[in-house]
């Protein structure tokens, strides 16, 4: 390739940035107008390094080993000194002078010394990154025996992600997203129990009542990941913690579990809503519903392995049917568990609307859900599971 003035359009290579040995601009021939193809644009800003290009798909990929082809689109702030329109391929991404066409396409390959150029020469440049090649290529394929002078270099989308992405921020599986969803709840319990003891100890409230709900909460929600990740490891992500499961009705539930508790204490704190005076022993009977509750859920889980997943799967390869243990006792003993642990959160806080609405819809959520659950595992079980469900009733009303 020659070290002065751009490539001939037709040869379809661009400049690289290695044979630039000027800051000048090289002039050529005006290439017609296109589309950006493929959104979101990249625009070239003071900040832009070539790792801004290539780290989000190849985080592991050294950039400084790598140079970038990319094809873009100019608009704007060049040399006003220039006397040609548009844009011009060539050792930098042209000139921009008045007359020019709004957008033309250009090409070039990039390294961190273009880029920075670039970047406080053409201040609103946008680069279309549709056809974005990567020199040289991470895997590069053998050239073809009926072409050996075939190019191995490989557009982005083609590359093969590096094995382990899940794991990065935003992945299926980030560890740090783990990390500070098991942060807050571990400081949530804590800060929960503390309110609890500090209120009874020193007033007589009935507001310890709100903490203890949020405890129990944040504890529910640790364990679901932790007898996740102990038992049923592939499928341990951050979606394991449960925390936008059923999103916002999850969330609206709770928060008007918690609303109903306050105002009823605040407006009648001598009050008590339990017919016959029961309220003592209703309370009690809610405290022994929702530890009963998580505990039978945790060792369900925990029992049941990789068998147990929060999504109903509808493929059960590797899936055993448990039928001994706590499962021969309860039919689906983590959703029997849930109801129970939701009605007994509900008589903790003394929630005579909650505890109906409560009850309400986790009878319709889990006798829908364990219906659709039911289906695939005769399909899969054929006459085991039929035997085994007139065997083990799931100890929920009105759910046979």
């Amino acid at each position: 390739m020659p070290d002065t003035g751009p490539p001939s359009p037709s040869l379809g290579e661009p400049m690289r940035p290695e044979e630039d040995t000027s800051d000048e601009d090289a002039s050529g021939e005006d290439m017609p107008t296109k589309d950006a193809l493929a959104p979101p644009p990249l625009s070239l800003t003071n900040d832009t390094e070539a790792e801004d290009l290539v780290s989000p798909m190849m985080p592991n990929f050294p950039p400084r080993d790598v140079k970038i082809e990319v094809n873009g689109n100019g608009n704007g702030n060049g040399s006003d000194s220039s006397p040609k329109g548009g844009w011009a391929s060539g050792s930098s991404f042209g000139e921009w002078a008045e007359g020019g066409p709004p957008m033309t396409p250009i090409s070039a390959s990039l390294n961190k010394r273009h880029l920075r150029r670039n970047s406080r020469q053409y201040p609103n440049m946008v680069i279309d990154t549709s056809k974005t090649k990567l020199h040289p290529p991470l895997n590069p394929q053998p050239a073809s025996e009926k072409d050996p002078g075939a190019n191995p270099t490989l557009p982005l989308s083609a590359l093969p992600r590096p094995p382990g992405l899940e794991y990065h921020p935003g992945g299926n599986k980030s560890l740090e997203g783990i990390a500070m969803r098991a942060f807050c709840l571990g400081n949530a319990l804590s800060l929960c129990l503390s309110l609890v003891v500090a209120i009874l100890a020193f007033t007589s409230s009935a507001l310890w009542r709100i903490p203890f709900f949020v405890g129990a909460l944040a504890l529910f929600h640790f364990l679901e990941f932790w007898t996740t990740a102990r038992r049923n490891t592939k499928e341990a992500g951050v979606k394991a913690f449960l925390l936008t499961a059923n999103w916002p009705h999850y969330a609206i539930a709770h928060s008007a579990a918690m609303l109903e508790c306050l105002v009823t204490n605040m407006l009648w704190p001598r009050r008590s809503w339990a017919p016959l005076y029961l309220g003592p022993v209703l309370l009690l009977l809610g405290l022994l519903l929702t530890f009963m509750g998580q505990f039978i859920r945790t060792a369900a889980m925990l029992q049941a392995g990789s068998s147990f997943n929060h999504i109903v799967q509808t493929r059960l390869d590797g899936h055993e049917l448990v039928t001994t243990g706590i499962y021969s006792v309860i039919r689906h003993p983590a959703y029997f568990a849930f109801f129970w642990w939701g009605l007994g959160t509900q008589l903790v806080l003394g929630n005579p609307i909650c505890f109906v609405g409560y009850a309400a819809v986790l009878w319709r959520f889990f006798s829908i859900r364990i219906r659709e659950e039911e289906i695939w595992l005769v399909n899969k079980y054929k006459e085991d599971y039929p035997e085994y469900r007139r065997r083990v009733p799931t100890r929920i009303p009105f759910i046979g």
